[in-house]
């Protein structure tokens, strides 16, 4: 007699799909983190997309490229989290004190540290772009896909990104047009 609860998929596709999805989760998380600049968030964000992807597996097409599938879900469900967000204000008062004490400065630390600042300032669609491409590995194709727009536009964000960052470090304040 066949156990009552199975663990396998009912079907042959849902395999190769947990695999994909098993496979995207490093530079899901990367993406994620690039997007809210917070790990507990971004490590939500990712799981919710995870959760998402699965329960619309039925509408994934197989032998299409999965990674742009996912990508785009866990984009949506940022901007989506992200519009709620903005229409609620919420005041954490242990922040401010969080804010007023300085860290120790390490020199090691000063160059990551203005990188991420001059990438905190670019617009979203200019640090998604860099995210997409540099962070997650992506090409511009997927990219594109991703974010539903054409290739052109990739490489457009991308290289104002890249002009936007190069400037910011050497002094100037950056070529910051979305």
């Amino acid at each position: 007699m066949p156990p009552l609860s199975s663990t396998k998929p009912c079907d042959g596709h849902a395999d190769g799909f947990a695999d994909d999805m098993v496979a995207a989760l490093p530079a899901l998380r990367r993406f994620a983190r690039s997007l809210c600049r917070q790990g507990d968030i971004a490590d939500d964000l990712v799981q919710e997309t995870m959760m998402r992807a699965w329960s619309s597996r039925h509408t994934f097409q197989p032998g299409s490229n999965f990674r742009p599938w996912v990508f785009t879900i866990l984009r949506n469900q940022f901007y989506s989290t992200a519009r709620k967000r903005s229409r609620m204000i919420s005041w954490d008062p242990e922040a401010a004190e969080r804010i007023l004490i300085q860290q120790p400065d390490q020199e090691s630390d000063f160059h990551v540290q203005d990188i991420q600042s001059a990438v905190r300032k670019l617009p979203d669609s200019q640090r998604e772009m860099l995210m997409l491409i540099a962070g997650a590995g992506m090409s511009y194709e997927e990219a594109a896909i991703a974010a539903d727009c054409k290739i052109g536009t990739v490489k457009s964000r991308i290289s104002r990104g890249r002009a936007a960052i190069r400037a910011t470090l050497d002094g100037g304040q950056g070529l910051l047009l979305a």
